[in-house]
């Protein structure tokens, strides 16, 4: 038997089959356009992540013989999508995770008291990258949409929701617990929308999805929707916790970083709620259909591959993503320059929404090669940052994927700096990977986390060496200057 894995990205869909062994078969891509209609704002057209779906999808099943026997389902978190509930079109644009718009909003709720209040009920903070305030704003600033909403017409969700709505002609409007918590409506303790929030944050609850578990018998798709498929979708998580689950980090403690648009350390916390300090969040990680639900403790960094693809379509510095590792290697080191990739503010640890990019250091000497070096140490910084704030320097190892991981200098100059071996597995794509694994486990491809286990396979283990303080000290009194230069006096 084989897995359909269907991971929606930032910028574009992945779609994997998989086989029982935990290989990749078959694999289909397919970016969609990203929107920026201010400075700071960053939207999707929900039409174009369907059709980019589809397209991955059939490039993925053109690619090899093999029939899936069942669908899963990852995606970008925290994104707000709306769509009218019976032609499933959507009345305007997603707002995206990045999207900064409702700094000013996420400030009077704060002002107002509310953030110990929010953060106790659901792990989080007030800030941007959540969902709620998205809501909170369309309801503001579209009221023609909005009142689609508050009469039953317009569905809210996130883009699981969203694609298992057009995966079964609009049969199911569903999320599951890993995306719910996203949200800032969902409550840790509760398992459930919190009323309390749904009027803070002035979202009617029946718009909202039912929340399902992570694997199971989640929905069906729709042969004359979904490339004549008739399928059952088993399993669905927030890409974050999927490549969680994807690095087969099943026990308390274990500790991933996927390096994509942003990077993201999770670490298993058990069934244990922690309330997080440092800047830190909790999150479910999954919930199995008997409802034991696994939680993990989450830095959230927003710019570190992003970083990178400025350097290309912003800069012109390199030609192609890969070309910064060549390029890096031609210089022993940064030559003293320091990057804070704060392009759409600074998230995990230290959450200052109106942060800025900064570059230091520069001399007559600076070369791209210096800047593109100085680029990927700054990803390896703001991950110690969290991984530091997280462990408290006590982490084994740390499993690395995402595109960014393919850097084998940006690996090695992580164990550095973490003083702890990186661990990249043989397949990259763990995001994609956790959602076929949870759709195996729900479908029977997979009985027990433990099988799982045995798929994965070691690529390369980086072993840290000589660690660069100096170069972290300048790093560390770039971001203190970041961050003051986001509220001058």
């Amino acid at each position: 038997m084989t897995v359909l894995a269907i991971d929606a990205g930032t910028t574009g869909v992945t779609a994997l089959v998989v086989t029982e062994d935990g290989s990749v078969a078959s694999k289909g891509y397919e970016e969609f356009a990203q929107h920026f209609p201010e400075p700071g704002q960053v939207e999707h057209n929900p039409e174009d992540i369907w059709q980019a779906t589809l397209s991955a999808c059939a490039a993925a099943l053109r690619g090899t013989s093999l029939r899936p026997s069942c669908v899963g389902i990852t995606n970008q978190r925290e994104t707000a999508v709306l769509w009218d509930r019976h032609t499933l079109a959507a009345p305007r644009r997603a707002i995206v995770w990045q999207d900064r718009r409702t700094a000013g909003l996420c400030g009077r709720l704060r002002d107002a008291g509310h953030e110990p209040r929010v953060s106790e009920l659901t792990g989080l903070r007030l800030d941007p990258y959540f969902t709620a305030t998205k809501l909170t704003w369309l309801a503001e600033h579209d009221p023609g949409v909005w009142a689609g909403v508050t009469s039953g017409a317009v569905a809210v969700g996130t883009v699981d929701s969203y694609l298992i709505a057009r995966l079964t002609a609009g049969a199911r409007h569903v999320t599951d617990p890993s995306n719910a918590s996203r949200t800032l409506l969902y409550g840790l303790a509760s398992g459930g929308w919190e009323p309390e929030l749904c009027e803070l944050f002035g979202v009617p609850e029946p718009a909202l999805p039912e929340i399902v578990p992570n694997f199971g018998p989640l929905g069906r798709t729709d042969p004359s929707s979904f490339l004549g498929l008739d399928l059952p979708i088993s399993g669905v998580a927030g890409d974050q916790q999927a490549a969680l689950f994807g690095q087969t980090c099943f026990d308390v403690g274990d500790v991933k970083c996927t390096y994509g648009t942003g990077s993201f350390v999770l670490a298993n916390l058990g069934e244990k709620i922690a309330r997080p300090e440092n800047g830190l969040l909790t999150t479910v990680a999954w919930q199995t259909p008997a409802g034991e639900r696994t939680f993990a403790l989450e830095g959230s960094i927003f710019v570190t591959g992003a970083a990178v693809q400025w350097l290309r379509d912003g800069l012109g510095l390199i030609g192609s993503a890969p070309e910064s590792e060549a390029l890096a290697r031609t210089v022993a080191d940064s030559g003293g320059v320091v990057f804070v990739p704060a392009l759409t503010g600074l998230g995990a640890p230290h959450w200052e929404p109106e942060a800025r990019g900064l570059i230091t250091g520069i001399t007559r000497g600076t070369t791209r090669a210096h800047l593109v070096r100085a680029t990927l140490e700054a990803i390896a910084f703001e991950v110690r940052d969290v991984v530091e704030s997280m462990t408290a320097g006590s982490v084994q190892v740390l499993k690395a994927d995402g595109g960014a991981s393919a850097n084998d200098l940006l690996m090695q100059v992580q164990a550095d700096q973490l003083g702890t071996a990186v661990e990249r597995p043989a397949i990259q794509e763990t995001t994609a990977l956790g959602a076929a694994f949870l759709a195996g486990l729900g479908a029977g491809v997979w009985g027990s986390q433990a099988e799982l286990r045995e798929t994965w396979r070691l690529d390369r283990r980086f072993e840290p060496g000589e660690r660069d303080d100096a170069a972290y000290a300048r790093w560390q009194a770039a971001v203190t200057l970041t961050r003051t230069a986001a509220h001058p006096t």
